[in-house]
């Protein structure tokens, strides 16, 4: 029988048969249980993911990591809302002439910046994304 390697799933005709102990103090046992709970894995899968195929996949918890994204996504949406509601709000004091300048000139780096970390946020939950969807 060969060696398995890598990231080489086991074959059909081989079937694991050899069993592998570890010891570990009572904190480290609850850590463990508590990780396979978390992550919906067997304790079986956590080993062969981290050992077996050479740390390639983090272990994470993709529905809490999601949930995370969802509630950001609302977040930036609650944000562009409001930004929305300032610029109605600028447009109408601009109509009446009560407008000062002074507030255009201090509004404009700000809503700058939002933008720039707006796209850098986005850029890095897509390189997330795409981190997750590959470890899958």
């Amino acid at each position: 029988m060969k060696n398995r390697t890598g990231n080489r799933k086991p074959q059909a005709h081989e079937q694991r048969t050899r069993r592998f102990e570890l010891r570990l103090s009572e904190a480290e046992r609850a850590q463990f249980l508590e990780l396979e709970k978390v992550l919906g894995l067997s304790r079986a899968d956590i080993v062969r993911i981290r050992v077996l195929q050479h740390s390639k996949k983090m272990l994470v918890n993709t529905t809490k990591i999601m949930k995370l994204l969802d509630s950001i996504g609302t977040e930036i949406g609650r944000s562009g809302n409001n930004i929305n509601q300032l610029a109605k709000h600028a447009n109408s004091l601009q109509q009446q002439g009560m407008l000062h300048s002074a507030i255009l000139r201090d509004l404009a780096p700000l809503l700058t910046e939002y933008v720039r970390l707006q796209r850098e946020l986005e850029q890095s939950i897509r390189r997330l994304i795409r981190l997750i969807r590959g470890q899958t």
